[in-house]
């Protein structure tokens, strides 16, 4: 259900991107908005998992490098990629001290897990089990690509609708009825103003969806729920404790929300909560 959820959720993204792109600046709007989604779903392709890692500077987890973390880390992980199927991802080391964890890749066979010093240090092993069944769930999903590309989609539209917003303030956005298709001035206003709401909040409840999913997937392959039902505890608690700086663009890829603050409304947030989470966790025991 949450898979064609997904799906019905992309095609939302990508058919508001293009109707929106035509409705705010006309048919070459409409090409402008196919080029942008092109160009950012490439780039997030190829290149999401080296920005991710460089923007926290993740550090290699290797028998020469970090060989007491990945002495630990390591035989867990290669245990659920076993039963996953899945090849072993490169393991990375994030020197900040809030709990927490992110997979990223293009696919199975170029992704990578990372830790948070302080999620090492918070929990123990069957806890971290649970945290790495989680994030090897989005591999083996293929979550982070969905995620990116949500992402980047979301972005185009935002993009169009400030090109549009700024034309309109200068003097410089105007085209004939036929241009417009016979849309009006205020239907535009409209979709400059309500189409990058409607990008976030599609955008949000992609990232909402696979992390129930990827949940799931930690149960399925531990055997168990309650290694995650313990690890999301510890982590929703010691996450706001001790704050994390990390980039509203990546939030979304780490196992909990990465800010203290808690969301005025679960539409706009990009995890779950952890009570519903937990929620149905206990509901597969």
């Amino acid at each position: 259900m949450n898979t064609l959820k997904t799906a019905m959720l992309l095609g939302l993204l990508s058919a508001l991107l293009i109707l929106g792109g035509r409705a705010i600046m006309g048919p070459n709007g409409l090409i402008l908005g196919l080029v942008l989604a092109a160009v950012m779903n490439f780039g997030s392709y190829f290149f999401s998992e080296k920005l991710a890692l460089m923007s926290y500077s993740a550090q290699p987890v290797t028998k020469q490098e970090n060989s007491e973390v990945y002495y630990r880390v390591a035989p867990i992980v290669n245990r659920i990629c076993q039963k996953m199927g899945l090849p072993m991802p490169r393991l990375w080391l994030i020197p900040q001290d809030s709990p927490n964890a992110f997979a990223t890749g293009r696919n199975p066979n170029h992704a990578s897990v990372a830790f948070t010093e302080g999620i090492l240090r918070l929990m123990n092993d069957q806890e971290l089990e649970g945290v790495v069944a989680h994030e090897l769930g989005h591999v083996l999903h293929r979550d982070i690509l969905i995620s990116s590309i949500a992402a980047m989609l979301a972005g185009a539209i935002t993009m169009l609708a400030s090109m549009a917003r700024w034309g309109m303030i200068f003097g410089g956005y105007s085209r004939d009825e036929n241009d417009r298709g016979g849309g009006s001035a205020l239907a535009d206003l409209f979709m400059i103003l309500l189409a990058p709401i409607a990008a976030m909040l599609i955008q949000m409840a992609i990232s909402r969806s696979r992390e129930y999913e990827a949940d799931a997937a930690s149960a399925k392959y531990t055997g168990t729920p309650y290694e995650l039902i313990s690890g999301l505890r510890k982590l929703d608690t010691w996450s706001q404790r001790i704050p994390m700086d990390a980039s509203p663009a990546t939030a979304h890829m780490f196992i909990v929300k990465p800010f203290t603050g808690r969301s005025l409304m679960n539409l706009f947030s990009t995890h779950p909560s952890t009570e519903d989470r937990i929620a149905r966790l206990e509901a597969m025991r």
